[in-house]
């Protein structure tokens, strides 16, 4: 058996860690040949010597028009990875009973992207991005201890803002919108540190809600009353489009803190940031209505935002998970 993956330069510059992880997995079980190119209209038959024995095929990248399909004639199993690359020779490749195996994006990332936002929860909560860089600029942020105690002011070993929420994850009203790969895994986690979760996700099945160990709300009006911890964790898509309107976050309560990892553009933007700025809500964001932010944008660096480049869905994990679900999905040899 021949197994051939063929990269261009453009999948590594999204993906630089699955081909090498992918063809090492391949080699472990037998012998894989891993080709790359750089030109612009490369095509697989010209990277692949003798095509016509290759049983299974990977395309990083790489357009796959019947044309660059039809010398594999002895395909059996084709892998095709390459968006803003034709695809339009996979229904014949199918039709003379080729295995066809698709990227499926989310798999690879909910892990990476939950664990981010869990990350960014702690991390707005406790202030720690804040007094990490307040430990560089001077001793103020070690004098704990007024010079007289009393209540509601700083004390011994409290770093956190009282004027937003802050402390432990747990007993925290969380909810969330979205309880799919991110959501999902987001939720559940804060549940088991013992938050109280509450998600709305209409088109989510029970099952969903009841394996993740928390509580289903059916309208999203509701959900924002009493949030401490807001996170809306969907794709963007024509209908996710400025999802959670206005008026839902107009409706958050003062002090609680909003979480972004998916994607700005599901939320008003506008009133959410008018409301940071107003130090009405706590920020911990990763992606942003334009991205890169502006360096002179006021949300940058403030007391009550924690603020990541649009970075939490890319690891080495989520690289090696992207051909791991692939290979899985390859029949056993």
């Amino acid at each position: 058996m021949r197994s051939v993956i063929c990269v261009h330069e453009r999948f590594d510059a999204s993906w630089p860690f699955t081909a090498d992880y992918w063809n090492r997995r391949w080699q472990e079980s037998g012998a894989c040949e891993l080709y790359r190119t750089e030109e612009k209209g490369a095509r697989a038959p010209q990277m692949v010597e003798n095509p016509s024995s290759v049983h299974r095929l990977v395309l990083l990248g790489l357009p796959a028009d019947t044309e660059d399909l039809e010398p594999f004639s002895g395909l059996e199993e084709l892998y095709h990875d390459a968006a803003g690359q034709s695809n339009a020779g996979l229904d014949d490749a199918q039709a003379r009973g080729v295995d066809i195996i698709r990227a499926r994006g989310p798999i690879q990332w909910g892990q990476t992207v939950a664990e981010f936002a869990l990350g960014l929860t702690i991390s707005a909560l406790r202030r720690i991005p804040q007094t990490y860089v307040a430990m560089m600029e001077s001793h103020e942020t070690w004098k704990y201890k007024p010079d007289v105690g009393k209540p509601g002011q700083r004390g011994t070993q409290f770093g956190d803002d009282p004027r937003f929420v802050s402390g432990t994850i747990a007993g925290k009203r969380v909810r969330v919108v979205g309880i799919g790969n991110i959501g999902g895994r987001y939720a559940s986690w804060c549940s088991n540190m013992g938050a109280d979760v509450a998600v709305w996700d209409p088109f989510a099945p029970e099952a969903s809600f009841t394996l993740a160990g928390v509580r289903r709300c059916f309208d999203l009006s509701e959900l924002v009353k009493d949030a401490d911890i807001f996170a809306p964790m969907v794709p963007l898509k024509d209908d996710t489009r400025g999802l959670v309107g206005p008026e839902a976050i107009r409706t958050l309560p003062h002090q609680s803190l909003v979480v972004l990892v998916t994607r700005a553009a599901i939320c008003d933007t506008e009133t959410l940031y008018q409301r940071v700025l107003n130090d009405e809500l706590a920020l911990a964001a990763d992606v942003w209505d334009i991205e890169p932010v502006r360096l002179d944008s006021p949300l940058l660096g403030r007391h009550n935002v924690v603020h990541t480049p649009h970075n939490a869905g890319r690891t080495i994990d989520a690289n090696h998970a992207r051909a791991d679900d692939a290979i899985n999905r390859f029949r056993p040899r």
